[in-house]
């Protein structure tokens, strides 16, 4: 029984701790997949639009242009801000 008991224990601990991490994603380079996993709130049609926007607009300059992608509100990007990274965004080119 005291086995048992353990076995539960660690089976537990490990599940929980597991649950809610994902690896902080570059918001210039990922795919929808990527995004919709690593963003809480963005699921593939707010992924897929995010792609749209950055073929669209360019790289994202700054984390709070996402607030651009309809979808996305200030509230989703506070709650994301600790997993989204920008990294080497390239100059919008002039229109």
């Amino acid at each position: 029984m005291k086995i048992l008991r353990v076995f539960f224990v660690v089976l537990f601990l490990g599940v929980f701790s597991s649950v809610g991490y994902a690896a902080p994603v570059n918001i210039n380079t990922a795919d929808a997949v990527a995004l919709a996993e690593a963003l809480n709130g963005v699921g593939p049609k707010i992924a897929s639009a995010i792609i749209e926007y950055r073929e669209k607009h360019g790289p994202f300059q700054k984390v709070e242009d996402l607030v651009s992608v309809k979808g996305i509100g200030p509230k989703i990007l506070e709650r994301n801000r600790k997993d989204i990274l920008l990294v080497n965004p390239e100059k919008k080119a002039s229109k």
